[in-house]
């Protein structure tokens, strides 16, 4: 994940425990503007710890390749070796859920801002991947999913402190959904009893979810 909001939206949400972040500076921002990079903590986050052997067999890359780059996000602290493993086997795992950055990291470097633009463009491109592959899959959901997934868009007139409060509540309303979701997981995984087992029901059972939050001024400059 990641979240490109200003830095008061991220200190609004800094005492919670549900999200860790990283801040990232501008030499883990050059360091993550990588194909590959980006691809292997992509696959961390959303699928847990991994070895580079099995990173490697998913992304269809070669071990020695996905053991570099490992190494250099470790280097910015993105990802952690987690301690297990039997002998040259080493499993990794993400640091954080989600990373960010501010223009004030990369103010006055141009091999950070040219990778921070390449960055964004590289989420827009992961975006319009997932959009497409759920479309073409979409007659394979039941229809109780199928109801509820879709997109929207709306266009409204703002100040700068409209939007960064619009985006604030926006971002507690899903931080709360997803503690909450979280902490029901947990007890269900902890617990034996009934209700603990697998539902039958595809549309009891949780799925994930991709929740995308774009917002940007439309135009080439302020009015």
């Amino acid at each position: 994940m990641c979240k490109l909001w200003v830095a008061s939206v991220r200190d609004a949400s800094a005492d919670s425990p549900v999200w860790r972040s990283i801040q990232l500076t501008a030499t883990a921002i050059r360091v993550l503007a990588h194909p590959l990079r980006s691809r292997l903590l992509s696959a961390l986050r959303l699928d847990g710890p991994a070895t580079a052997t099995g990173l490697a067999e998913r992304l269809g890359t070669n071990t020695g390749a996905t053991s570099y780059h490992l190494r250099k996000l470790a280097s910015v602290g993105l990802v952690e070796e987690t301690g297990e493993g039997r002998g040259r086997e080493r499993w990794w795992r993400p640091t954080t859920e989600m990373h960010d950055w501010t223009d004030d990291a990369i103010e006055g470097d141009p091999d950070a801002k040219a990778a921070a633009g390449w960055l964004r463009e590289h989420y827009v491109r992961q975006f319009v991947e997932r959009a497409e592959h759920w479309l073409a899959h979409h007659d394979a959901w039941p229809l109780e999913w199928r109801r509820l997934a879709g997109s929207s868009d709306y266009m409204l007139e703002l100040t700068t402190t409209q939007l960064e409060a619009l985006m604030q509540e926006l971002w507690a309303v899903v931080t709360r959904v997803h503690a909450e979701t979280t902490a029901a997981a947990e007890s269900a995984a902890a617990g034996a009893g009934p209700g603990s087992g697998e539902r039958d029901d595809p549309a009891e059972r949780p799925q994930r979810i991709l929740l995308f939050l774009h917002d940007f001024p439309d135009g080439d400059r302020p009015r």
